[in-house]
């Protein structure tokens, strides 16, 4: 496109302008963004350095000319601490390692599992009559070494040199994000490949509002993966820290008997603009829905006061299974899975909720939390909300939360009567439209309260009858 053309031309350029001056190497990793001022303006004083004798004259194929003032310093890494004697990177890891956490993230067809330190699994399942289930799974990576933050770092600590090597970074939607990375390979064999075995590079950022979420999984080459987790561990480190890249700003000026802006650019963003008009009745609602999760907007999960806070996952749905995600999660066929620590947890609507530790040596320990008995839910509701409102500004009212009881569970040692739980489904907005947080809590002994809260809830909850029981939206 003419856009993409100038803009090549414009980097190439820039190479040359700086008189061979060390740059960065020009990359898709620094954003450029290229302006039409006109003639009457005045240079930014902050931020990227510009000086009026850097600039370029670019002439277009129809012989239309432009002064293009060019920017002094392509990247923003410049103000590093140096003195930073603080833990390494991998030493602020270790407690996620060392709890035998997990995060979790839901895709249209495929959940995706990350036991930090141990493994990460891509796997789908399937309940068949009879509450068969079958699962179709793939590990992509195992972690081989007994602990896998302690090379680097220990190469770090005996050559202080390697501490000052350049920090690898991703761009994240525009973000030059620095990362610490930990290999694990001997995952499931790959046929495609000479059944050599499934590898993953673990990407663990900065986020200071995160819960060790899954941003992203993606299949770099075939059979090698690269999973993004967001973590607040990281963020007491000054070189891991978050840090928005300075957009590159790049400011051609016409020269006389050009226009403004290039003919054939005006002639592309007129068809572009034409292209989107068909879609501009689309709800603000859903049209907010149709972009890509951003990496600033990662749902906060919820702070849960003073009462002991036992697992907490969150989690992210993609857009395009809304609707059948929700006919499944309302039918029982879906479930959630989540938790941080010794103990996960499995919530089947409207059958039950499951509290499990898994364990290679000794294997699966479950214990049933609570089991779903409508009559049992309904007798509660008689004397419990099973419904919340909140109030409009224009004095309407919407369901914000519903309240479903889960009794009978596994008998409790401590008690000696079974075990029961209160699942509150909860309309939660959020500028991630698509994340579910999880928590659970344990207010008496073997008495627990399962959150979730979701945007996707809230499609969900006006559906609700005075029991609090729910229906697919018509």
């Amino acid at each position: 496109s003419p856009r993409r053309a100038l803009l090549c031309g414009l980097l190439a350029a820039l190479a040359v302008a700086e008189g061979g001056r060390a740059l960065p190497q020009l990359s898709d990793d620094i954003p450029f963004r290229v302006n039409w001022p006109g003639t009457d303006f005045s240079l930014p004083t902050t931020g990227v350095l510009y000086k009026e004798d850097n600039y370029i004259i670019m002439t277009t194929v129809d012989k239309e000319k432009y002064k293009c003032i060019l920017p002094l310093i392509a990247s923003g890494g410049e103000e590093e601490e140096k003195d930073y004697k603080g833990p390494t990177p991998g030493e602020l890891l270790e407690p996620l390692f060392k709890q035998s956490s997990c995060s979790y993230r839901i895709e249209s067809y495929w959940t995706y599992e990350v036991c930090h330190g141990k493994h990460i699994r891509q796997y789908h399942e399937e309940k068949e009559t009879g509450q068969k289930i079958n699962i179709q799974e793939y590990y992509l990576g195992n972690m081989m070494m007994k602990n896998p933050l302690s090379e680097p770092d220990q190469e770090e600590k005996e050559n202080p040199k390697e501490s000052a090597k350049e920090i690898p970074t991703k761009n994240i939607e525009g973000q030059m994000t620095p990362y610490y990375p930990v290999e694990m390979g001997n995952g499931t064999p790959c046929s495609l490949r000479q059944n050599r075995p499934r590898s993953s590079t673990v990407m663990y950022i900065c986020h200071p509002e995160a819960k060790h979420e899954i941003l992203s999984v993606a299949e770099v080459t075939t059979c090698e993966y690269e999973v993004v987790i967001l973590t607040p561990l990281l963020c007491s480190h000054p070189k891991y820290r978050f840090r928005a890249s300075p957009v590159n700003d790049i400011f051609c000026q016409s020269l006389p008997g050009s226009p403004l802006k290039p003919h054939n650019l005006e002639q592309l963003e007129k068809q572009q603009e034409m292209m989107k008009m068909p879609f501009r009745r689309v709800k603000e609602e859903e049209m907010h829905s149709t972009k890509e999760e951003k990496f600033s907007a990662i749902h906060k999960p919820v702070a849960v006061g003073s009462h002991q806070l036992l697992t907490v996952g969150t989690t992210h749905i993609s857009k395009l299974t809304d609707d059948q995600l929700i006919k499944e999660f309302l039918s029982g066929s879906y479930c959630f899975h989540g938790g941080v620590g010794w103990w996960k947890y499995e919530f089947c609507y409207g059958k039950y909720v499951h509290q499990y530790h898994e364990d290679k040596e000794s294997g699966k320990t479950s214990v049933v939390v609570g089991t779903w008995s409508r009559e049992e839910h309904i007798e509660w509701s008689r004397k419990n909300a099973a419904r919340t409102y909140y109030l409009r500004e224009d004095g309407t009212r919407t369901v914000r939360m519903v309240s479903h009881f889960y009794g009978n569970g596994d008998v409790c040692d401590l008690t000696d009567k079974p075990r029961q739980v209160t699942v509150k489904l909860k309309c939660k907005e959020s500028d991630s439209p698509h994340a579910v947080t999880i928590y659970m809590l344990e207010p008496h002994s073997c008495q627990y309260i399962l959150g979730v809260e979701s945007p996707v809830i809230c499609k969900i909850l006006d559906t609700a009858d005075e029991h609090g029981l729910l229906s697919v939206p018509s």
